[in-house]
């Protein structure tokens, strides 16, 4: 059946040796709709980030680019504003029919960690073709933030799917009224579901988090250890507005409740060019379950924010992007939420899980 494999149909892939690596792929790795990807002991620092280009390998074109090796065996620090080049423990050989994209973790998102996934024979991110026999690899470019990391993190994930099984906007509208995807009324955008920034809170005038520009490292590994105001200026007003500065990096929330119903799996599109200067939203894959409660009232996604050349005006309400909805090929063993660990049910505005 066409849409997302769920995690039974990856466990599948890794017995049959569709999915490879040097060590065992671990259960805590699978996760509803798609396979943490873990980087391996190596890195590579860059002058650019590059593509391979088709009909060509990372590895003969590494000469070009690299600017050093690093041993991340006992860790190592990637410091903000450079590149760098990371071989994943994880192999590949899809079969005909099968495709993958791959999206950075939330984690890694709200840390402005931009993580994108490359592959030999790539022409474009993230993406893999029917038919993709090779390496993985994680380019990596800390934005806000220097991080140490070592073999064996997960940044990234990969989202496995046969055929297409995007769910069109008749798809969506009879779907909404069956099982609600978002609190109120939906606003359909081209084969998605619209989103709008929340800039007046029910309670207090807290709407969001500024990254500072000259924090300290921030150690992957360490949940709840780092106080907020070291890396991060709060974001108050009673307006219903924000003037975002270029360059800078923003976490805020959706005005929107957010439900992911178990058959299906969602993407949040990452910028969309009708809506203003900046990009939304590095993470994007919502897992089936997500948002699903004992009350089924949804969570609210947290959107991460950048702006670009100019200073822009956002405002209380305004749509700032898209929910890509799929249909599972089939229903999903575990639910996000149920059984694993699923650091942002239920969530408003939050912040990475490294901070306290």
């Amino acid at each position: 059946m066409n849409g997302v494999l769920p995690d039974s149909d990856i466990r599948d892939l890794i017995d049959q040796g569709v999915i490879r690596a040097d060590a065992p792929v671990t259960s805590e790795q699978i996760q509803p709709a798609s396979l943490d990807l873990r980087l391996g002991r190596t890195a590579y620092r860059l002058r650019a980030s590059f593509l391979a280009g088709r009909g060509r390998r990372i590895a003969d074109r590494l000469a070009d680019f690299q600017m050093h090796q690093m041993d991340l065996s006992d860790g190592a620090v990637l410091e903000r504003g450079c590149v760098y080049l990371i071989p994943l423990q994880e192999r590949i050989a899809l079969p005909a029919g099968m495709s993958a994209v791959a999206n950075a973790k939330s984690s890694t998102g709200r840390l402005d960690l931009l993580t994108r996934l490359v592959t030999d024979d790539g022409t474009e991110f993230d993406r893999l073709p029917e038919g993709y026999d090779g390496p993985l690899y994680a380019e990596i470019c800390p934005r806000s933030f220097s991080v140490l990391v070592r073999p064996g993190m997960r940044l990234n994930q990969l989202r496995l799917r046969r055929g297409q099984a995007v769910l069109s906007d008749a798809d969506l509208t009879a779907l909404h009224a069956d099982q609600p995807l978002v609190g109120g009324a939906p606003v359909l955008i081209d084969h998605g579901l619209g989103f709008s920034v929340d800039l007046r809170p029910a309670q207090g005038d807290l709407v969001g988090y500024r990254a500072r520009p000259h924090s300290g490292v921030i150690d992957l590994d360490r949940i709840g250890a780092y106080p907020v105001a070291e890396f991060w200026d709060e974001l108050r007003t009673t307006e219903g507005r924000l003037i975002l500065d270029p360059g800078a990096f923003y976490i805020l929330v959706s005005r929107e409740s957010v439900a992911i119903p178990a058959d299906y799996a969602a993407e949040m599109a990452p910028y969309l060019a009708m809506v203003g200067e900046f990009r939304v939203h590095y993470a994007g894959f919502f897992d089936p379950g997500f948002g699903i409660g004992d009350e089924g009232h949804g969570a609210r996604g947290v959107l991460e924010v950048r702006c670009h050349e100019a200073p822009f005006v956002l405002e209380h309400g305004q749509t700032v992007g898209r929910l890509v909805y799929e249909r599972m090929g089939a229903r999903p063993q575990r639910l996000y939420g149920e059984g694993i660990r699923s650091n942002y049910q239920g969530q408003g505005l939050k912040l990475a899980k490294q901070f306290r």
